[in-house]
């Protein structure tokens, strides 16, 4: 697999468990909280917590994105000190292309794999320590107190529905 494909497949993964991670913690919160009225706001709560860290990035990586950048600049700057007869005006054209073509490199290198799965991981870890100890679950769920209450008769056992009529025939 080559690196490109692994980053994908492995960033992919991560966002399928922040997203699994994210709708246990919602519904986990309104166990604790049953009621709509006291539910909003902590669930707001909980999604600025995910908000916070949904661009994780890893300082070197930056900074060597934002250095590269800046020599681009920088090039480009020489670049129109050398050409007398170009125009001042044309400078404004060349600082964003020059930013442009290393903006998505530095996003690229910008996400640091380790930290994002290490942030995962304490998530989880905080996510299993404040679970609720008796969740919520929905009467017709399994382990929900309506589930299976009236199972099917087992084999053997005939049900009579015309009762006490049954010695008239």
């Amino acid at each position: 697999m080559s690196g490109a494909a692994s980053y994908l497949a492995r960033r992919a993964a991560q966002k399928e468990r922040v997203r699994i991670l994210y709708r246990r913690a919602l519904k986990d919160t309104l166990t604790w909280a049953v009621h709509r009225h006291l539910f909003y706001p902590d669930a707001d709560a909980l999604r600025e917590r995910f908000d916070a860290n949904k661009n994780v990035a890893s300082q070197q990586a930056l900074l060597a994105a934002t250095q590269e950048t800046l020599a681009k600049v920088v090039e480009a700057l020489v670049t129109l000190n050398n050409n007398k007869d170009v125009a001042s005006a044309n400078f404004s054209a060349l600082v964003p292309a020059a930013a442009e073509t290393h903006i998505s490199h530095a996003h690229f290198l910008s996400e640091d794999i380790d930290t994002i799965d290490r942030m995962i991981a304490d998530g989880e870890g905080q996510y299993n320590k404040w679970r609720h100890p008796d969740p919520y679950i929905v009467p017709w769920a399994p382990g929900g107190s309506k589930f299976t209450r009236n199972p099917t008769p087992p084999s053997g056992i005939e049900i009579v529905y015309d009762y006490g009529r049954e010695d008239q025939s």
